[in-house]
């Protein structure tokens, strides 16, 4: 046991003593590296030009010809003088573009409501995948504003479209109908919406 730690000793002194040395020699080489400048040089860079030839098209485009003659002038156009005493009558054939006629003042005329912002429908992925085509009328009223408000179906071919449907009226924005200079909220408007797939 004793042989091993005087073994172990010894051993420890020398280690100890060698990293001592080491360090030693890594301060006294440290304190030239910082005080004297590196003497190694880069070599220099020298920029050599390279003659460039820039060769050019010979087959340049002929410039167009000149114009001898102006264009002639733009005779002054014509305007149809409008007699604004006769008065214009609009008939509607059928009930086309869905709506109701016989609700009263559905007909488009001086101070009446008109369309102004009509967003088509989302077609329903069901029925699109299914290839379903129909139509829904819709009944809603146009406010005071032009906005759309208790939008409801009153017939549809198929209730996948009844939603969608439902959906774009309220997103509708009409010109209100205006009575003795007020605007004022119209019932009962009806309109056919029609779902078509493209081919």
């Amino acid at each position: 046991m004793i042989p091993r730690f005087a073994v172990s000793l010894m051993t420890g002194v020398l280690v100890t003593f060698s990293l001592l040395w080491i360090m030693q020699i890594l301060i006294a080489t440290g304190k030239k590296a910082v005080i004297e400048e590196p003497d190694f040089n880069l070599g220099d860079f020298i920029m050599v030009k390279r003659e460039e030839t820039v060769n050019r098209d010979e087959n340049e485009p002929e410039p167009p010809p000149e114009v001898e003659e102006a264009p002639p002038d733009v005779p002054p156009v014509m305007q149809d003088s409008l007699d604004t005493s006769q008065a214009l009558n609009i008939s509607s054939r059928g009930n086309r573009i869905g709506i109701d006629l016989s609700q009263g003042g559905a007909w488009i005329g001086e101070g009446d409501y008109l369309p102004i912002v009509k967003i088509n429908p989302i077609y329903p992925r069901r029925a699109q995948t299914r290839g379903l085509e129909g139509q829904c009328l819709m009944e809603f009223t146009v406010t005071t504003t032009g906005a759309t408000k208790d939008a409801r179906v009153v017939e549809c071919t198929s209730s996948l479209f009844e939603r969608a449907s439902v959906n774009a009226v309220l997103k509708w924005k009409y010109k209100p109908r205006v009575q003795n200079g007020q605007p004022v909220e119209v019932p009962g408007v009806q309109h056919i919406i029609t779902f078509e797939l493209e081919d």
